[in-house]
């Protein structure tokens, strides 16, 4: 009976299980199978993929379920190459659009120009015709670096090397452009070398006098820049010579000697710059101060010199010998070492002025009847002998370092500058240029070290100095540049031996000093 009850509930339950649909093993298989393919597909990837990946297709069971579809409708599945690309080329799209911001408001005026009145007496000089009333600012300021180049004589140094710089970071290929360009940025003359001096304005500036540690207190007669040490000279009536440092800015005074009953009509370095000869006006005395011993060697007699007195002297280019003027348009040879005469020479009528040629084997002399004598120092024989060109009295006489030109003044003013080789060849040279820029006296010429600068001057009427491009033999233009005086009557003129700074003697006690800036060193 038992046996029976559970073998009828056994079959009851097998006949419910029949009843019961059975899962389809296969098509979950098949489905499980797809789904993983499909994770494969997509892997693991960050963050951002996933999201682009669930923005495309959606989740993961929608998934599956579109693969399954796609698959009985025959349509390509996700592994396929033209779908998948064309999706993501239009994702990237999407991504990589960027939104363009728009000004929220614009305001008309600003395309307008804001102009300038040019009619202000402060921007009067900007013009170049009455019709520039108004001008906009971008072309005032355009007018305004023009006017400052053309006065500095071309591009500054600090523009100039800006532009080297970025020349240089240049290639290869852009070097004619931007040679075309540089050649926009200046205003100077683009075919002279930048090492000569250019003509028309000469860059200067005014620094404090040079002597302003000890301002003489009568007429300076002296001023002398130092050939070696940065030193400049002066000397005057107040019979004293003082040593200043050469800065510019304070000057200060090194030393300063006094000449009891000496007024100092001039004062000379040596050559070597360890002595300084001086002389006075009325007297045969003379004195040389030795500093490097500190000692003031007074020179009562000069053996074989037969003068009432020695005033006008130069030191001979190698050092040896001093040359002396003496009356009756004598000359006199002193060596240096025995302080003795051992030649003279003679020309008709009064000395009027003495130059060495740079090399010291002549000498130049000009006479106060307007007669030019060249001399042979060894032999002391007249080499050649001129009239200078329209002079009726001459007064000063000056030759080049680099030996090829010689300046002659005469007491109308006029300045001839003559070629040193014309002269020593012809009996009429002609002049190169005659400079008429001085209506007195020209009584002080002086060419700088490197011959491109002839300084004129006169002592008869105040701020009467010019300084005189070499070789256009054209007077730069903003020299004197100051609208009070600041020159007055200038005495003796110099300049430093690598032409960085111009002094002058004048007469009110003062040694006027200049920066030239086209010269880099002392």
């Amino acid at each position: 009976m038992d046996k029976v009850g559970i073998h009828s509930r056994k079959g009851r339950e097998t006949t419910k299980r029949v009843s019961e649909p059975e899962p389809d093993y296969e098509e979950e298989v098949l489905k499980r199978h797809k789904n993983a393919q499909a994770v494969t597909v997509l892997g693991e990837e960050d963050a951002s993929v996933k999201l682009l990946e669930y923005l495309v297709f959606g989740a993961e069971d929608d998934l599956v379920e579109r693969l399954v579809e796609d698959r009985e409708d025959g349509g390509a599945t996700l592994l396929a190459d033209d779908d998948s690309s064309e999706s993501d080329v239009e994702n990237e799209a999407r991504l990589t659009v960027q939104t363009t911001r728009t000004a929220v408001w614009e305001d008309d005026d600003d395309d307008l120009e804001e102009e300038v009145d040019m009619t202000h007496r402060f921007r009067r000089d900007l013009t170049k015709s009455d019709a520039e009333a108004k001008m906009s600012k971008q072309k005032l300021q355009q007018r305004m670096k023009e006017q400052f180049q053309k006065a500095m004589g071309g591009m500054p140094s600090w523009a100039e090397s800006k532009v080297r710089k970025n020349n240089k970071k240049k290639d290869d290929s852009d070097d004619e452009d931007e040679d075309g360009d540089d050649l926009m940025r200046k205003t100077g003359n683009f075919v002279g070398s930048s090492d000569s001096l250019p003509k028309g304005i000469i860059r200067m500036k005014k620094c404090l006098h040079a002597n302003n540690d000890r301002p003489s207190e009568d007429r300076l007669t002296t001023v002398q820049f130092h050939p070696s040490a940065q030193v400049v000279m002066t000397a005057g009536l107040d019979q004293s010579i003082s040593l200043f440092q050469v800065d510019g800015k304070t000057n200060a005074k090194i030393q300063s000697i006094h000449l009891e009953k000496f007024p100092v009509h001039k004062a000379q370095f040596s050559v070597d710059g360890e002595q300084v000869v001086a002389t006075s006006f009325r007297n045969k005395l003379f004195y040389i101060y030795d500093m490097m011993e500190g000692k003031v060697i007074p020179v009562h007699t000069v053996r074989g010199l037969r003068e009432q007195r020695v005033k006008e002297f130069e030191v001979s280019p190698d050092g040896e010998s001093l040359l002396l003027t003496g009356t009756s348009g004598y000359l006199h040879v002193l060596t240096m070492k025995t302080k003795e005469v051992v030649n003279s020479m003679k020309i008709n009528g009064n000395i009027a002025g003495v130059a060495f040629s740079h090399d010291g084997s002549k000498v130049f002399t000009n006479s106060e009847e307007g007669e030019v004598y060249i001399w042979d120092m060894r032999s002391s024989k007249c080499l050649n002998r001129f009239t200078d060109d329209g002079c009726v009295s001459g007064t000063s006489i000056a030759a080049s370092k680099n030996g090829q030109y010689l300046a002659c003044g005469s007491a109308a003013g006029v300045v001839n500058v003559y070629s040193q080789e014309e002269c020593m060849r012809q009996n009429n040279p002609k002049p190169l240029k005659a400079i008429m820029n001085l209506v007195t006296s020209a009584t002080s010429l002086r060419f700088n070290p490197t011959s491109e600068i002839l300084a004129i001057a006169s002592r008869a009427d105040d701020e009467a100095a010019r300084l005189v491009h070499i070789p256009s033999f054209t007077v730069f233009s903003n020299f004197p540049m100051f609208q009070r005086k600041t020159i007055y009557r200038a005495q003796r003129l110099d300049f430093s031996p690598n032409s960085g700074f111009f002094s002058m003697a004048n007469n009110k006690g003062h040694a006027p000093l200049f920066r030239l800036l086209h010269y880099k060193n002392f």
